[in-house]
């Protein structure tokens, strides 16, 4: 597709009415520019203080459907009772490393919703995001999820723990670190669980061992289910949600939750600079402060997330499983050490593909 948008869907919603709705990497619509000629246009044409606004999206792949056919217009529907405005949203989703490049790059989004805290902060690095975009009631965080692993149907190949994805004859599904988000999540799991129960050099060796297993490192993590659903593969490293989701929960194919694993949080930003240039921060702001309350949080519980509004907590506890060992970026010593540790050009990661 010939556009800004370069790889990543565009869609636009109006209230009652579809402006352009994306299927894959088809788009009808006009073309989105830079932020500061889009500001001109946009602004004059439907100033936020009159009855249309426009709202740019960005997000990761697996969170498509979820915004498409529930939040965006349900989100609609709210703001135009409580303003009279039509919000009409323009919205990107790739594989989040990808969407954070874009958006640093020029993807001109007003709100980023993405897999991880180093995806907001590339962002942030670029000079888009200048506020303390933390500072919510959640801490930046519009949804929790769990790393887990779906396996086909009964279990056939007997997997119950990170170790099991290293047995021989084992094909494991799972998408690449340098374009996902979820990826890191996925790897952050594996090395990490092993790593609280043992050495650095046995976590390590795991994780060589299970990579090694793996036939095709996809570009997401949706494009790494997708080869499972396809039926490729005995096992699918994944968050919990997208597992959920795609086996029409556990209908067909089914979970596994190891005993030890990683909660996932994702991360969500107002991008001043895109916002002050296209004059939607109120409403911007406004889609954040919406998607943390309970109304939005539940249709996040619908596709399998775990909700971050302490109100849905006890809910939550009735619809989830919590494995034993639930650790978080923090128990781990933070993305700066993950990154470090996993991530960097003499990384972990990098030693594992070089063995591979």
């Amino acid at each position: 597709m010939n556009s800004v948008w370069g790889k990543s869907t565009r869609v636009g919603i109006a209230l009652g009415i579809v402006f352009g709705l994306a299927s894959g990497c088809g788009t009808t619509g006009s073309s989105l520019t830079s932020p500061n000629t889009a500001s001109a246009s946009v602004t004059s044409q439907h100033d936020v203080r009159g009855k249309v606004v426009t709202l740019y999206f960005g997000s990761y792949s697996v969170t498509q459907q979820i915004y498409e056919q529930k939040l965006f217009p349900m989100f609609q529907t709210y703001w135009k009772q409580k303003t009279g405005q039509t919000v009409r949203f323009q919205a990107s989703f790739d594989a989040s490393g990808a969407e954070a490049t874009a958006i640093a790059n020029g993807l001109p989004v007003d709100v980023a919703a993405l897999s991880l805290e180093s995806d907001i902060e590339k962002i942030q690095k670029a000079g888009l995001i200048t506020h303390y975009w933390e500072g919510t009631p959640t801490h930046g965080i519009v949804t929790d999820s769990v790393v887990a692993i779906a396996v086909r149907k009964g279990n056939p190949k007997h997997i119950k723990t990170w170790a099991d994805l290293a047995k021989s004859g084992v094909i494991v599904d799972l998408p690449n670190p340098a374009t996902s988000g979820g990826a890191k999540w996925d790897v952050n799991a594996i090395y990490y669980a092993t790593l609280r129960h043992g050495s650095a050099g046995k976590a390590q060796a795991l994780l060589s061992s299970v990579v090694k297993n793996v036939q095709v490192l996809d570009k997401s993590g949706e494009a790494s289910m997708t080869t499972f659903v396809n039926g490729v593969g005995d096992a699918c490293v994944s968050y919990e949600n997208e597992i959920l989701e795609k086996s029409n929960d556990l209908k067909n194919f089914s979970e596994v939750l190891p005993s030890s694993t990683m909660l996932i949080e994702n991360p969500i930003a107002l991008v001043d600079k895109n916002a002050d240039a296209h004059g939607d921060r109120e409403v911007a702001q406004a889609f954040i402060n919406w998607l943390e309350q309970p109304q939005a949080q539940r249709v996040f519980m619908q596709y399998g997330f775990r909700p971050v509004n302490p109100a849905l907590k006890s809910q939550a506890a009735k619809q989830f499983q919590t494995p034993a060992d639930l650790f978080t970026v923090a128990d781990v010593g933070g993305w700066s050490n993950i990154n470090n540790t996993l991530y960097s050009s003499n990384g972990i990661w990098n030693q594992v593909l070089g063995n591979r």
